[in-house]
């Protein structure tokens, strides 16, 4: 059952120490959004924002979270979408589709992480040639002119 149906933003550096219930604090500099869950159990709710896990959209008012937040871990199991900044409560999930979903999240975030890896280690590896070229020549021009 949903206690908070509904879910104010507040943009922050750092999340406060006490999390207010009915807020979704948002860092950007964290790429993170924290609230307490909208059942009303107190437990702390982070989402992380990436293509791989959620994306939060800001219209100037309101705030969405996508997909929708399944507190599958927690006793309240808790599963509810914020849309506009209003809580919808989804339907339960079996257990079955609970794994499913975990699946699928660890596939996502193992694509979009280990591409990321992979382009980091190709970007690095660009860097190092270039400045390898740069330092080569530079030893020539030296090496020539003594």
């Amino acid at each position: 059952m949903i206690r908070h149906r509904q879910l104010k933003h507040k943009f922050v550096d750092d999340v406060p120490e006490l999390l207010e219930p009915g807020f979704l604090y948002v860092s950007v500099r964290y790429a993170t959004a924290i609230h307490l869950c909208c059942c009303g159990c107190g437990r702390e709710i982070v989402t992380p924002l990436s293509p791989a896990q959620w994306c939060l959209t800001f219209d100037g008012e309101n705030i969405s979270l996508y997909p929708s937040i399944g507190n599958w871990a927690l006793p309240c199991h808790s599963h509810y979408i914020v849309s506009n900044g209003h809580v919808i409560e989804a339907s339960s999930w079996s257990e079955k589709e609970v794994e499913y979903g975990l699946a699928q999240d660890k596939r996502a975030r193992r694509a979009y992480y280990g591409a990321k890896a992979a382009a980091n280690t190709q970007e690095t590896h660009a860097t190092q040639n270039a400045s390898q070229g740069w330092f080569s020549k530079i030893s020539r021009f030296l090496t020539r002119r003594s």
